[in-house]
């Protein structure tokens, strides 16, 4: 079995906090981790290995000139859902990033936002296992609906790290 990452240890000493205030000190982390997702709000409600919930409400900061999250934004909580996720299985030794972005904008979103990304445990050992390669991770956006409103996949890459 392979040992945890940083992010997964940082995110093990999360857990041992409250349960109300986990979601409050992970967004924190992770905004600190990556700026952009700091200043736009997001806020991670679950991260695990297997899952990851983000949300984003509908703020001004946000919005696009129609009042609703735009565009760009959606895509943030796509790769911000993908990306901790894939981050917490990727080990120290490997760097990832963002190699495709696909989003499909299927309906007119309403209110805030949720984007549930996910792996199986096949594609979870893939991740682990591999020193090099790259995955296709899909993610559902929602709105306060429920309606999905953006179908997503990212593809992530991980390599080694140059040795210095």
């Amino acid at each position: 079995m392979t040992t945890a990452n940083r992010l997964t240890r940082v995110i093990n000493k999360v857990a041992s906090l409250p349960d109300a205030i986990q979601p409050w000190a992970l967004s924190k982390i992770m905004g600190r981790v990556i700026p952009f997702a700091g200043t736009a709000g997001t806020r991670v409600e679950k991260l695990t290995p297997t899952e990851c919930i983000i949300v984003m409400r509908n703020r001004k900061k946000v919005q696009n000139h129609i009042g609703s999250v735009h565009a760009a934004a959606m895509g943030l909580l796509a790769e911000s859902a993908t990306g901790f996720m894939t981050g917490m299985s990727v080990p120290d030794d490997r760097i990832i990033v963002i190699r495709s972005m696909k989003l499909e904008y299927l309906k007119r979103a309403s209110g805030d936002m949720k984007a549930v990304a996910s792996f199986t445990d096949e594609q979870l050992a893939y991740v682990k296992d591999n020193e090099k390669g790259e995955i296709q991770v899909p993610v559902k956006i929602t709105d306060e609906t429920g309606t999905e409103t953006v179908k997503a996949t990212m593809i992530w890459a991980w390599t080694p790290k140059k040795r210095t």
